[in-house]
Parts: C-alpha cells; structure tokens; sequence
C-alpha cells in the first residue's frame, strides 16, 4: 500500500515487527511507555508520542545521548475522562515547563502534543475533548515553543473519530485498522 509510517501501541509490538519490516519504515510509538523499555525501543523510532510524565522525558533524553540519535517525542496531554487513560495534566505540565526543567532534556524535541479521545459514543464529548487538545497545543505553543518551528503536530484522531479530529485541528490521525482491518481467523 506504500505506507512508510507504522505505529505500535506497545514496545513489544514495535520490537517483534520492526526488525521484519523494511529498514525505511518510520516507527512511532503511541501507547504508554515503560521506562524499562526505552533503550530497546530507541533505535527503531523516529517518534514517541506518549511522553507523559518527568521520568519517561528524562530516559528518552538519557538513551538518545548515549546513542547519539535525538528523537522527536510529543507530549501526550490527558484529555479524556476514562482512568485508563494517560497524559499529562494541564497544570502539572505547566508548572513543569515554567520551571525551565524540560530545557535539560535536549536530546527529547518537543514536537507538539498528543491526545486520545474518551472512546464514547457521545460525538459531542469527543468533540470537546479534541477541542481542549487544540487549546492546548496552541496554549503551550504561544507560552514555551512560539519560535519552536519543530512544533508543529496536534495528533489526535483515530479510525472511529478521524474526521471529528480533522475538524478539530489535528495534523496528524492514526488510521491503522482502517487500512489493516483485522481478520475473524
């Protein structure tokens, strides 16, 4: 299909399927990151959009040094309502980066922010939660990275709610089972 972007909701996933898989492959990990994974995970990925919290931000600087290969990460914003569901806080966030502490972690480019809607059936609340993504990247945009070219990306969207999250502002959508439906074997 010509896809050269795949995207793995757990290490393990990226790590059984990368080495398979054509060296060109840009891997990006979307589900939540365990801190004993990242050095087996950094040489395949060219993004890690669930960076959500202090610890996770600090390993990811830490390997990327030590392998010499910065990765571009976004910063994983908890908008949903649903406890299984991780991201940063608003102001635990803020005070993160008012406080400079994320300048320590160079090697981690900061390149916008990711989100996961609360899966609902209600439009109306994945709306809304898409929307506080949005105020949320352009809050952090206007605050910390305003002559930060590199941020640029509100992801957000997933097969169910894809069209929701264009309308929202997202720049980039996770369609996976959309083109890879899975079988009933």
């Amino acid at each position: 299909m010509g896809q050269r972007v795949f995207a793995e909701n757990r290490a393990q996933e990226l790590l059984n399927k990368a080495p398979a898989m054509a060296k060109d492959i840009q891997w990006h990990l979307i589900g939540h990151l365990q801190t004993n994974k990242v050095r087996a995970i950094l040489p395949f990925v060219s993004c890690i959009q669930s960076l959500d919290r202090p610890g996770i931000w600090e390993k990811i600087n830490a390997e990327s040094i030590r392998i010499n290969k910065p990765v571009r990460c976004l910063l994983q914003i908890k908008i949903a309502t649903e406890e299984t569901k991780y991201g940063w806080d608003a102001d635990t966030l803020d005070a993160f980066l008012l406080a400079g502490q994320h300048n320590a972690f160079p090697n981690a480019l900061i390149c916008g922010v990711m989100g996961m809607a609360s899966l609902t059936e209600d439009i109306g609340q994945v709306r809304n939660e898409m929307k506080r993504l949005k105020i949320a990247f352009e809050d952090l945009k206007r605050k910390y990275f305003i002559n930060d070219v590199a941020f640029s990306t509100i992801s957000m969207g997933m097969s169910g709610d894809y069209q929701i999250a264009l309308e929202e502002g997202s720049t980039m959508i996770r369609v996976g089972s959309l083109l890879f439906p899975k079988s009933n074997e």
